[in-house]
């Protein structure tokens, strides 16, 4: 007997897809180990809040400072250079460059992050009277002006 050439119908088709998908499925279960206990449970998480309030504690025990010396190096010789270079006149085209002593921009560092830590405070008393715990653009604002041009802690 001949044999004829058997012609691709949907079911044909379907059986033989369905066929070697259990097989690869088959192959791929038995070549993996099975799972240990600790894979299978989930990552323990904490509720809201915990980690802010651990934060909280940990910032307020330490001492150090908060923004990197770096970093907050380079703004201010940056900012230096920008209101020389401005302070100048055109006549002269001279670029002037300070130098900076590290303890003057320790000191700096201290008083800007004092100056920034009491306004947030002064900011989430503004939100606390609002009835809110989210600080808010709001907040900083009215806490800047009641301080005064300034700024400045009486």
């Amino acid at each position: 007997m001949a044999k004829t050439k058997e012609k691709a119908t949907k079911s044909s088709l379907s059986k033989k897809v369905k066929r070697s998908t259990i097989q690869t499925q088959k192959s791929q279960s038995a070549s993996q180990p099975d799972t240990t206990p600790s894979q299978s449970h989930k990552k323990r998480r904490n509720r809201p809040g915990t980690v802010a309030l651990r934060e909280i504690r940990r910032y307020q025990k330490s001492t150090e400072l908060l923004i990197p010396k770096l970093p907050f190096s380079r703004l201010v010789r940056e900012v230096c250079e920008n209101i020389a270079n401005t302070s100048l006149t055109s006549s002269s085209s001279s670029i002037q460059s300070f130098r900076w002593q590290s303890q003057a921009l320790l000191c700096l560092q201290e008083a800007s992050e004092a100056f920034l830590i009491g306004l947030l405070e002064d900011a989430n008393l503004c939100a606390l009277h609002a009835k809110r715990v989210t600080l808010m653009k709001s907040d900083l604002a009215l806490a800047r002006r009641i301080r005064g041009p300034y700024g400045l802690e009486i």
